[in-house]
């Protein structure tokens, strides 16, 4: 009788512990797995093969990467834009054409070109990628596919092509978000990107070299990479994000906007750059991290601009400086990791009693050794957010609390570019002396051009004064605004100090297509 009762004993602890171990198994894979916590997943995804159930159907059998391309293919697009023809003018004030009196300016024009310093731009088209994000017709890409686009057309994988708008777009993170109408879409589900690890396989989907949908495979090869590539909207790389996903996944011209997606078919990146010579894949590809991607884009959507939360500290990566530029710096030899330059005055770090010569080692308990892994995780926060900031001062380590701010040092909604914003250009109104001085009632002085559609439509240089805009006087700045308003086409009239001769500018300032 005890022998038996013990076998009895030992069998109900046996059968007990394998309970719990495959109870533990399979909520573990559910609550780590989003693509099969879905009750209800897109039919792109139950086409491929995925469960609604929870289980997986890869199993423990090798990697397999069909059921992951056959998921992501229908919600990759080819997305093609068209800049229309354009006329601008040279960067040198032109006297008037001597021959204009017996010609005419516009005969002269026809036998021997634009004339007045002018240039015509031929219609550009492009190529590129986009991912379906909703199933009412978001689509991600990247600003530089769609930047300055007239026109822009997105065509499935079945060849259904629709006209697309522009919704909003950052180049500072190089993304945008579009929007066609169509409804019961096909979709990619967000995955994680800071759950990524080097050596991971992972698919590039897109549209290489104006070829149809492609898919390309190989590993993370590097994380948080910074390449110096994006520009701010002034055109500086200082405010511009960068922590891209490396990867040795093929990709080409065409490829730019589509999806990195890991193995469970989960969208982890947005293919970016490439770095080669020739142009062309030669051995690593950029991404960028889904993470940032997903507060961009929800960003864009609700607010028309990203919402960006500020440290409001400047810093130097230590850690990538030799002896000679740590000295040039005035940092210290031993010091490594992101080490405080500046902090902004009534900044979110300088209130909360951070000093010059801190080293920022982590956000939110999460280490960070160089710039760009700093940028990726305040890139989750808005102004007003509370992150916690471990940093070392002499040797110790402190952890405080930082509330972050916008770039104006509030915790204000950024409203989207306006119609002013988007000449691109550094303005102040005309000092009356100096108007006085050039027998003009008043102007608008382009102190600068920046990147915008100054620089991109016209060979304005600076010191330019606008004295009117589609035929209406400019006295200030205050006037260009109004005047401006919400117009998409205008013309920009005025002179260059010391030249007679009034300029014309005709300026389209629409980049969202109809």
């Amino acid at each position: 009788m005890k022998t038996r009762n013990i076998f009895f004993t030992v069998l109900i602890s046996i059968l007990t512990t394998l309970a719990v171990l495959f109870g533990y198994n399979k909520y573990y894979h559910n609550s780590n797995n989003p693509n099969f916590q879905a009750s209800n997943l897109p039919a792109n995804y139950k086409l491929a093969g995925y469960l609604d159930s929870g289980n997986s159907p890869l199993g423990g059998a090798p990697v397999d990467f069909t059921q992951a391309a056959a998921a992501a293919i229908p919600t990759v697009v080819h997305i093609k834009t068209m800049t229309n023809a354009k006329v601008v003018n040279n960067n040198l004030p032109q006297q008037k054409n001597p021959f204009s009196d017996l010609f005419g300016d516009d005969l002269f024009n026809q036998l021997f070109g634009e004339g007045g310093g002018r240039q015509r731009i031929l219609p550009q088209r492009a190529s590129g990628s986009g991912v379906i994000i909703s199933d009412d017709g978001y689509i991600v890409t990247n600003n530089h596919v769609v930047a300055g686009a007239d026109k822009v057309t997105v065509t499935m994988s079945n060849y259904k092509t629709y006209t697309a708008k522009v919704i909003a777009a950052d180049p500072a993170y190089d993304l945008a978000v579009v929007k066609i109408d169509a409804t019961n879409l096909p979709f990619l589900l967000y995955g994680n990107s800071s759950n990524t690890k080097i050596g991971q396989w992972v698919l590039a989907v897109g549209y290489p070299l104006n070829l149809e949908a492609t898919v390309t495979a190989g590993i993370i090869s590097a994380k948080s990479r910074r390449l110096g590539l994006n520009r701010d909207k002034t055109g500086g790389s200082s405010m511009a994000v960068e922590s891209f996903l490396q990867t040795d996944a093929a990709v080409n011209p065409g490829n730019s906007g589509g999806a990195l997606i890991n193995t469970d078919g989960q969208l982890i990146g947005i293919n970016s750059a490439i770095a080669s010579e020739t142009g062309y894949y030669s051995g690593y590809s950029y991404a960028i991290p889904v993470d940032i991607v997903k507060k961009v884009v929800n960003d864009l959507i609700k607010y028309g601009s990203v919402q960006r939360g500020f440290l409001g500290a400047m810093f130097l990566d230590a850690a990538f400086m030799n002896s000679e530029q740590k000295k040039a710096n005035n940092i210290p030899e031993s010091v490594d990791g992101i080490y405080i330059t500046n902090l902004v005055e009534n900044g979110g770090a300088k209130n909360a009693g951070m000093k010059v010569g801190d080293i920022i080692r982590k956000i939110n308990g999460i280490p960070v050794q160089t710039g760009s892994e700093l940028q990726e995780q305040l890139s989750n926060f808005k102004p007003g957010d509370k992150v916690k900031v471990t940093y070392s001062r002499n040797g110790s380590e402190n952890t405080i609390e930082v509330t972050l701010k916008n770039s104006e040092g509030n915790f204000e909604i950024v409203k989207p570019t306006t119609m002013l914003d988007k000449l691109g250009a550094d303005l102040e109104t005309l000092d009356p002396k100096k108007a006085k001085d050039l027998g003009l009632s008043g102007g608008v002085v382009v102190k600068k051009i920046n990147q915008g559609v100054l620089n991109d439509q016209t060979r304005m240089r600076d010191g330019f004064i606008i004295t009117k805009l589609n035929g209406k006087e400019v006295k200030n700045l205050d006037d260009l605004k109004n005047l401006i308003g919400s117009q998409t086409d205008i013309t920009i009239t005025g002179v260059y100090p010391g030249y007679s001769e009034p300029f014309e500018y005709p300026l389209s300032l629409d980049s969202t297509p109809e």
